[in-house]
């Protein structure tokens, strides 16, 4: 079975009260409930963390490397437009990561219009509420499969 670790950053433990009007009433919990259901679905194993301290997500993409995880969803929130040492970490694992957000974040303030994140993700689903997770994680679990089907070959 593949694994798939679900990083979220800072504030995401705040949703379902945080700025409802843009991030919805759905809580992190929910969202975390989702992916477990449809990861299983999907023959996947999905392990969540989050945390508001840049560190600890560095040190959490880092013990990638002994964990067996094979690829990574990733909410970087606020350190999208701010973290090289998070850029750094995901490109130093080499796994493919897909990076979240809830909202559209170029339609936002100017300051979210860059990701410094994003150059080492395979792609970015934004702007879906918290559909953006599902959608990722099928995105994620597609390219697990054809790497997989690459190997074999």
């Amino acid at each position: 079975m593949k694994k798939v670790l679900l990083i979220n950053g800072p504030n995401l433990q705040l949703l379902g009260r945080r700025e409802p009007d843009i991030y919805g009433t759905v809580t992190l919990d929910d969202i975390v409930a989702a992916q477990h259901a449809l990861a299983a679905e999907l023959g996947l194993t999905l392990t969540a963390f989050q945390s508001n301290s840049e560190g600890e997500v560095v040190s959490r993409i880092g013990a990638t490397l002994s964990d067996g995880t094979d690829g990574i969803l990733i909410n970087p929130a606020a350190y999208t437009h701010t973290s090289v040492a998070i850029r750094d970490a995901l490109a130093a694992v080499r796994l493919p990561a897909v990076e979240i957000h809830l909202s559209n974040v170029n339609g936002r303030e100017e300051f979210r219009h860059r990701s410094l994140t994003a150059p080492v993700c395979c792609g970015v689903i934004a702007g879906f509420g918290a559909d953006s997770y599902r959608l990722a994680l099928l995105a994620l679990a597609e390219i697990l499969r054809r790497d997989t089907e690459q190997r074999k070959k």
